[in-house]
């Protein structure tokens, strides 16, 4: 899995995180399922840490967590959520202010159903978290969290709060800040948004 993504462009900065949090590096992740084929063997590796949990379903936020959703359910033979971010009417103020929903066709369908919910990459974790409110909200119980990769700590030690387990194929460090302890705000650097 390293190969794969040491091979992703990234950028060193000062972004804002969809979490609300800061951090220096941005990776592109936009162009890691293109080659289906070179991902697959990832795909099935991560299946199995997933079946140990005896999910019913996989759910994945819009866009590559969706990506990895469809082939890991395909593999393992299970149903498939998909959620969407919702347009908040103001940027929310605070951290994890971001909102997914389940398309209408979906919502009915997710009550009982046990979901392993996956992310492409999971640092925060801000949309595996909205995905899990919106799965939960329509009646499913959550059978574990999914990662090619963690970075980071702040998405592990959430979810080992609630209990949730994570299986992920690599980990790597990540710096991450709250935007009130942010060295790059601090020393003035523009906060992009990409």
């Amino acid at each position: 899995m390293s190969e794969i993504l040491d091979a992703l462009p990234s950028r060193r900065g000062h972004f804002l995180l969809e979490s609300g949090y800061h951090t220096e590096l941005w990776l592109t992740l936009d162009a890691l399922f293109v080659e289906p084929a070179a991902i697959a063997p990832y795909v099935a590796a991560l299946a199995e840490k997933l079946r140990v949990h005896a999910p019913t379903a996989i759910g994945g936020p819009l866009l590559g967590g969706a990506f990895l959703a469809q082939a890991l359910a395909m593999v393992l033979g299970v149903k498939l959520f998909v959620a969407e971010p919702v347009a908040a009417a103001a940027e929310p103020a605070g951290l994890f202010g971001a909102r997914y929903r389940l398309p209408g066709g979906q919502i009915a369908r997710a009550r009982g159903e046990r979901v392993a919910v996956v992310d492409d990459v999971i640092s925060a974790g801000s949309s595996v978290r909205a995905m899990i409110a919106a799965l939960t909200d329509a009646g499913a119980a959550i059978a574990a969290v999914g990662a090619l990769l963690v970075l980071g700590e702040a998405g592990l030690t959430h979810f080992a709060g609630q209990g949730v387990p994570v299986e992920m194929l690599g980990k790597r460090d990540f710096p991450l800040w709250h935007p009130s302890e942010c060295p790059l705000c601090r020393a003035g650097m523009a906060l992009e948004r990409p």
